[in-house]
Protein backbone atom coordinates (compact mmCIF):
# COMPACT_ATOMS: atom_id res chain seq x y z
CA UNK A 1 0.00 0.00 0.00
CA UNK A 2 1.27 3.46 -0.85
CA UNK A 3 2.21 5.82 1.98
CA UNK A 4 0.21 9.01 1.69
CA UNK A 5 0.08 12.39 3.40
CA UNK A 6 -2.98 14.54 2.97
CA UNK A 7 -3.89 18.19 3.33
CA UNK A 8 -7.28 19.70 2.55
CA UNK A 9 -8.01 23.32 1.74
CA UNK A 10 -11.36 25.03 1.14
CA UNK A 11 -10.93 27.36 -1.80
CA UNK A 12 -13.45 29.54 -3.57
CA UNK A 13 -14.75 27.87 -6.71
CA UNK A 14 -13.48 29.47 -9.90
CA UNK A 15 -16.65 30.47 -11.78
CA UNK A 16 -15.41 30.65 -15.39
CA UNK A 17 -14.24 27.07 -15.81
CA UNK A 18 -15.00 25.41 -19.14
CA UNK A 19 -18.16 23.27 -19.32
CA UNK A 20 -16.17 20.00 -19.29
CA UNK A 21 -14.73 20.94 -15.90
CA UNK A 22 -17.93 22.38 -14.40
CA UNK A 23 -19.88 19.19 -15.15
CA UNK A 24 -19.33 17.55 -11.76
CA UNK A 25 -15.88 16.26 -12.60
CA UNK A 26 -12.61 16.42 -10.76
CA UNK A 27 -9.26 17.69 -12.02
CA UNK A 28 -5.96 16.13 -10.99
CA UNK A 29 -2.43 17.59 -11.03
CA UNK A 30 0.65 15.47 -10.44
CA UNK A 31 4.36 15.96 -9.80
CA UNK A 32 5.55 12.48 -10.81
CA UNK A 33 8.36 10.78 -8.91
CA UNK A 34 9.09 8.19 -6.27
CA UNK A 35 7.38 10.64 -3.94
CA UNK A 36 4.56 11.95 -6.12
CA UNK A 37 2.95 15.25 -5.24
CA UNK A 38 -0.75 15.52 -6.07
CA UNK A 39 -3.48 18.13 -5.98
CA UNK A 40 -7.13 17.50 -6.74
CA UNK A 41 -9.85 20.03 -7.52
CA UNK A 42 -13.02 18.20 -6.48
CA UNK A 43 -16.51 18.58 -7.84
CA UNK A 44 -17.38 20.62 -4.75
CA UNK A 45 -14.62 23.19 -5.35
CA UNK A 46 -12.44 21.74 -2.59
CA UNK A 47 -8.72 21.48 -3.36
CA UNK A 48 -7.07 18.55 -1.66
CA UNK A 49 -3.34 17.90 -1.91
CA UNK A 50 -0.64 15.67 -0.55
CA UNK A 51 2.14 13.28 -1.40
CA UNK A 52 2.19 9.56 -2.01
CA UNK A 53 5.28 7.33 -1.98
CA UNK A 54 5.85 4.73 -4.66
CA UNK A 55 9.18 3.61 -3.24
CA UNK A 56 9.55 -0.12 -3.89
CA UNK A 57 9.54 -2.49 -0.95
CA UNK A 58 12.42 -4.79 -0.16
CA UNK A 59 10.84 -7.79 -1.89
CA UNK A 60 8.99 -5.95 -4.68
CA UNK A 61 9.53 -6.80 -8.31
CA UNK A 62 10.41 -4.06 -10.79
CA UNK A 63 6.80 -3.43 -11.82
CA UNK A 64 5.19 -3.16 -8.37
CA UNK A 65 5.77 0.61 -8.13
CA UNK A 66 3.73 1.06 -11.33
CA UNK A 67 0.98 -1.33 -10.28
CA UNK A 68 0.61 0.59 -7.00
CA UNK A 69 0.47 3.85 -8.98
CA UNK A 70 -2.25 2.41 -11.23
CA UNK A 71 -4.25 1.30 -8.19
CA UNK A 72 -3.81 4.71 -6.58
CA UNK A 73 -5.06 6.51 -9.72
CA UNK A 74 -8.07 4.18 -9.84
CA UNK A 75 -8.89 4.94 -6.20
CA UNK A 76 -8.61 8.71 -6.75
CA UNK A 77 -10.97 8.40 -9.74
CA UNK A 78 -13.39 6.19 -7.82
CA UNK A 79 -13.48 8.24 -4.63
CA UNK A 80 -13.24 11.75 -6.08
CA UNK A 81 -14.09 11.40 -9.73
CA UNK A 82 -14.82 11.02 -12.34
CA UNK A 83 -11.58 12.76 -13.22
CA UNK A 84 -12.14 15.18 -16.13
CA UNK A 85 -8.50 16.04 -16.87
CA UNK A 86 -5.00 15.40 -15.63
CA UNK A 87 -2.01 17.73 -15.73
CA UNK A 88 1.49 16.64 -14.80
CA UNK A 89 4.90 18.25 -14.60
CA UNK A 90 6.71 17.65 -17.87
CA UNK A 91 10.37 17.13 -16.99
CA UNK A 92 12.89 17.26 -19.83
CA UNK A 93 16.07 16.93 -17.76
CA UNK A 94 16.74 14.71 -14.74
CA UNK A 95 19.45 14.79 -12.11
CA UNK A 96 20.11 11.07 -12.52
CA UNK A 97 19.37 8.00 -14.58
CA UNK A 98 17.26 6.32 -11.90
CA UNK A 99 15.03 9.40 -11.55
CA UNK A 100 14.58 9.50 -15.33
CA UNK A 101 13.59 5.83 -15.41
CA UNK A 102 11.08 6.22 -12.58
CA UNK A 103 9.59 9.35 -14.18
CA UNK A 104 9.31 7.63 -17.56
CA UNK A 105 7.62 4.59 -16.04
CA UNK A 106 5.15 6.67 -14.06
CA UNK A 107 4.38 8.86 -17.07
CA UNK A 108 3.81 5.78 -19.27
CA UNK A 109 1.55 4.27 -16.61
CA UNK A 110 -0.37 7.55 -16.21
CA UNK A 111 -0.89 8.14 -19.92
CA UNK A 112 -1.95 4.55 -20.58
CA UNK A 113 -4.37 4.67 -17.62
CA UNK A 114 -5.85 7.95 -18.90
CA UNK A 115 -6.09 6.71 -22.50
CA UNK A 116 -8.01 3.62 -21.40
CA UNK A 117 -10.58 5.86 -19.67
CA UNK A 118 -10.74 8.63 -22.28
CA UNK A 119 -9.37 11.21 -19.84
CA UNK A 120 -7.42 14.08 -21.42
CA UNK A 121 -3.97 14.72 -20.01
CA UNK A 122 -1.28 17.30 -20.58
CA UNK A 123 2.31 17.75 -19.52
CA UNK A 124 3.16 21.25 -18.35
CA UNK A 125 6.80 22.38 -18.70
CA UNK A 126 8.66 22.98 -15.45
CA UNK A 127 9.47 26.59 -16.38
CA UNK A 128 5.81 27.36 -17.11
CA UNK A 129 4.77 26.10 -13.68
CA UNK A 130 7.53 27.95 -11.84
CA UNK A 131 6.92 31.18 -13.76
CA UNK A 132 3.19 31.07 -13.03
CA UNK A 133 3.72 30.37 -9.32
CA UNK A 134 6.68 32.66 -8.59
CA UNK A 135 7.32 34.90 -11.58
CA UNK A 136 10.65 33.14 -12.22
CA UNK A 137 10.97 30.17 -14.59
CA UNK A 138 13.95 28.81 -12.65
CA UNK A 139 12.62 29.28 -9.11
CA UNK A 140 14.15 27.00 -6.45
CA UNK A 141 12.15 24.49 -4.42
CA UNK A 142 11.92 26.84 -1.44
CA UNK A 143 10.31 29.54 -3.60
CA UNK A 144 7.71 27.06 -4.86
CA UNK A 145 6.84 26.08 -1.28
CA UNK A 146 6.64 29.76 -0.29
CA UNK A 147 4.38 30.53 -3.28
CA UNK A 148 1.98 27.73 -2.29
CA UNK A 149 1.93 29.00 1.30
CA UNK A 150 1.23 32.54 0.08
CA UNK A 151 -1.86 31.15 -1.69
CA UNK A 152 -3.15 29.60 1.56
CA UNK A 153 -1.81 26.05 1.25
CA UNK A 154 0.49 24.14 3.60
CA UNK A 155 2.57 21.82 1.41
CA UNK A 156 4.61 19.18 3.20
CA UNK A 157 7.39 19.42 0.61
CA UNK A 158 8.31 20.66 -2.85
CA UNK A 159 6.50 17.73 -4.53
CA UNK A 160 3.17 18.80 -3.06
CA UNK A 161 3.94 22.49 -3.73
CA UNK A 162 4.63 21.68 -7.39
CA UNK A 163 1.37 19.74 -7.73
CA UNK A 164 -0.55 22.64 -6.19
CA UNK A 165 1.15 25.05 -8.60
CA UNK A 166 0.24 22.83 -11.58
CA UNK A 167 -3.39 22.66 -10.48
CA UNK A 168 -3.60 26.42 -9.93
CA UNK A 169 -2.03 27.01 -13.35
CA UNK A 170 -4.63 24.69 -14.91
CA UNK A 171 -7.51 26.37 -13.10
CA UNK A 172 -6.34 29.90 -13.78
CA UNK A 173 -5.36 29.41 -17.42
CA UNK A 174 -8.08 26.79 -18.07
CA UNK A 175 -5.25 24.39 -18.76
CA UNK A 176 -5.70 24.61 -22.48
CA UNK A 177 -9.33 23.39 -22.26
CA UNK A 178 -11.75 25.30 -24.44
Amino acid sequence: MADMTLATHRREAIPDLPPAVRANRAMLALDLGTTTGWALHGIDGLITSGTVSFRPGRFDGGGMRYLRFTNWLTEIDRLSGPVAAIWFEEVRRHAGTDAAHVYGGLMATLTAWAELRGIPYEGVPVGTIKRHATGKGNAPKEAMIAAARARGFSPADDNEADAIAILLWALETKGGLQ
